[in-house]
């Protein structure tokens, strides 16, 4: 196994994760709610919504959570570099869990939406009438899905730099000779 090529595999994926989540975050199709009804011609029932429309206790967590995840992805992949660029097994184990912690941040406030959305759609059913409900279809958006996607590159970010640190142990050098250009 080649520490240097963990080690940018694990950039990459911190800073894509980073990408997703950031992208996740700014745009608004966390939640869609499609409706289809027949010879309907007024206005669009469809909608959508993402983390800023809405004010409520639990929401409030999860733009809390998320955009706190984002800017400790930003020191994390600060910490990778300046541990990759060190070789210091102990560093990067130290910055792997970072990783790891970081993706238990978003996993908190993905989870936390979908608690949310739960009890949204539970409140919606209990307003609309059972018939209309078979014209409404509701889902999670892309941008919900690229937070879940930002979750599994930090978690793969974490786990490719406790693999560096194994990879460097077992080599029993510090010095791995290995040039990081960004």
């Amino acid at each position: 196994m080649r520490y240097g090529l963990v080690v940018l595999s694990a950039g990459f994926s911190g800073l894509l994760s980073f990408c997703f989540l950031a992208v996740s975050i700014g745009t608004d199709y966390w939640y869609i709610i499609d409706v289809n009804k027949p010879n309907y011609t007024g206005e669009e029932l469809s909608s959508y919504s993402g983390l800023w429309r809405i004010n409520e206790e639990l929401h409030k967590a999860v733009v809390i959570i998320l955009p706190m995840s984002l800017v400790l992805l930003v020191f994390g992949w600060i910490f990778g570099l300046v541990s990759s660029l060190a070789c210091s097994p102990k560093l990067l184990t130290g910055t792997a869990f970072y990783f790891l912690i970081c993706s238990l941040f978003t996993l908190t406030g993905v989870s936390l939406y979908i608690e949310y959305s739960n009890k949204a759609m539970k409140e919606f059913q209990r307003i609309v009438a059972p018939e209309e409900l078979a014209y409404v279809n509701v889902s999670f958006g892309w941008s919900f899905a690229m937070a879940w996607m930002s979750f599994a590159l930090e978690l793969s970010a974490g786990l490719l730099l406790l693999l560096a640190a194994k990879v460097t142990q077992m080599k029993g050098r510090y010095d791995c000779g290995v040039a990081v250009t960004l």
